[in-house]
């Protein structure tokens, strides 16, 4: 009880940036069946590109800046300085960002015929958007580098709720897609404003000198590939199947892919509060408190991740007939459970990739996804104009798994592998999965009532298997009785 004890204070810490990212996440499926069924799919497919661009910039246009700024400030104690490194590394930003910018209004019309259908009037909006989302990208980090939790998390919010609202409401009163482009830029523009008013009320305005420029720079430029490659892995499928099937097809993927992967909101937890729990036992020498949070990090991640996995896949197409169309979820259902076992891979991935982080290998981390990207995009474009969205799912599985893969074999001194526990749960959920074929649940109302049965019929068995202790079950118990 006293490890249990210690990582229930440790689960109990999960605070307003796990809740607020959970929140973000869940934001696209709350867009999704108003876009769906608001635009026509070749339009819902140029929304899906217009994020995948906005998520794919900040990578290297803020130049890997955001997070030194977090590296750098967060210790500082000088306001001149504090002031002076913040309006270098903005002023930096800026002109980068406005570059990158021009270069989507001047090849506007080529990047519209690649991945827009041809609708240049989007393409030169997407200018503007990136050129606020990513000065936006910095502002939400300064927050962050000096621990304003709170402010990060309402400005995060702020951003993507304000965008939900503007946006669903043009859908829904038929406005096309640029304006519900347009809409998303007010909102960027004013969490923009917002933010830059509080922060010049905390530190003022300063003209800075960029003397510590080179430093910012040799820092931030190399965590460039990195970032990149991530998105490579997460998104470039969308460009590939945009420019060689068409945006259509985007749309017919995008749906299952948003499904499978709500797999990730369990993970964000982990990813959170992981990193800054693991270097202080590292440090101290602590290897058994080390081993003892990534073994119930990986057991509490698998306990939902697994029968999710499963659930998901089986109600993926009457899930997607509800939230979308019919055409829709006909071309796309069978992305999910791909997706899905992507993600469950990729929050494994997650908590084990702190090791690396611990004994300082980051390089290793670093080739990892630069040798997943490059064969993940190669398998991409090599596959996709000939097997269509599938070998999108099926090749996202293959860099997922290979990821894990390669991280597991630099990992294993600090893992205890709790296999019995595995099997009990893929036993369980097998059983489940049995169950919800047999309802076979189609309308929202019986799809929840199935999903309660269901849950309840999983850990039945998981308890009934051994697969939670007696005293992990009264942990449970006490945690659901606190909160």
């Amino acid at each position: 009880m006293k490890h249990l004890n210690e990582y229930k204070i440790f689960v109990q810490r999960i605070g307003l940036v796990g809740i607020a990212n959970i929140l973000v996440q869940l934001s696209a499926l709350i867009l999704l069946p108003i876009l769906t069924k608001s635009f026509s799919i070749s339009d819902y497919g140029i929304w899906v590109q217009i994020n995948t661009t906005i998520a794919l910039l900040p990578n290297f246009a803020t130049l890997g800046l955001p997070y030194t700024m977090v590296r750098f400030l967060s210790a500082e104690t000088d306001n001149e300085k504090i002031r002076d490194g913040f309006y270098s590394i903005l002023s930096i930003v800026v002109v980068s960002t406005f570059i990158i910018s021009l270069l989507l209004l001047i090849f506007s019309k080529a990047i519209a015929s690649a991945i827009f259908d041809g609708d240049v009037n989007v393409a030169m909006l997407l200018s503007l958007i990136v050129f606020i989302a990513c000065l936006n990208t910095l502002l939400l980090n300064f927050f962050r580098t000096f621990q304003e939790m709170k402010k990060y998390s309402l400005f995060l919010l702020l951003q993507t709720y304000l965008g939900v609202f503007i946006v669903s409401y043009l859908a829904i009163n038929g406005f096309g897609i640029f304006m519900a482009a347009l809409g998303l830029l007010i909102a960027n523009i004013i969490t923009f404003i917002v933010m830059l008013a509080f922060i010049i009320l905390n530190i003022g305005i300063k003209i800075p000198n960029f003397k510590d420029l080179r430093e910012y720079l040799s820092f931030g430029l190399p965590t460039i590939p990195g970032n990149l490659s991530s998105w490579i892995v997460n998104s470039s499928d969308r460009y590939i199947i945009g420019i060689f099937l068409g945006a259509a097809f985007v749309g017919y993927y995008s749906p299952g892919y948003t499904l499978g992967y709500c797999i990730s909101i369990l993970m964000a937890p982990f990813a959170l509060l992981l990193p800054s729990v693991l270097p202080q036992y590292y440090d101290e020498d602590n290897i058994e408190k080390v081993v003892l949070f990534l073994k119930y990090s990986m057991k509490y991640f698998l306990l939902i991740a697994i029968p999710s996995t499963f659930g998901l896949s089986i109600l993926s197409k009457p899930v997607l007939m509800i939230l979308t169309t019919p055409e829709i979820a006909l071309n796309g259902y069978l992305i999910t459970p791909l997706t899905a076992l992507s993600s469950l891979l990729y929050g494994v991935y997650a908590i084990i990739s702190n090791v690396l982080v611990l004994e300082k290998k980051t390089k290793v981390i670093g080739t990892i996804w630069i040798l997943v990207a490059v064969l993940n995009l190669g398998l991409n474009i090599f596959l996709i104009p000939y097997y269509g969205i599938l070998a999108a799912a099926v090749t996202t599985l293959i860099a997922y798994a290979l990821a894990f893969i390669l991280t597991l074999r630099y990992s294993t001194n600090y893992l205890e592998s709790d296999f019995k526990f595995i099997l009990k749960s893929v036993t369980a959920s097998i059983v489940m999965s049995g169950l919800l074929i047999f309802i076979n649940p189609q309308s929202l109302l019986n799809i929840i009532i199935a999903v309660i049965i269901s849950a309840f019929v999983y850990f039945g068995l998981l308890i009934l298997l051994r697969g939670i202790e007696k005293e992990e079950f009264q942990f449970f118990k006490e945690m659901l009785g606190k909160n």
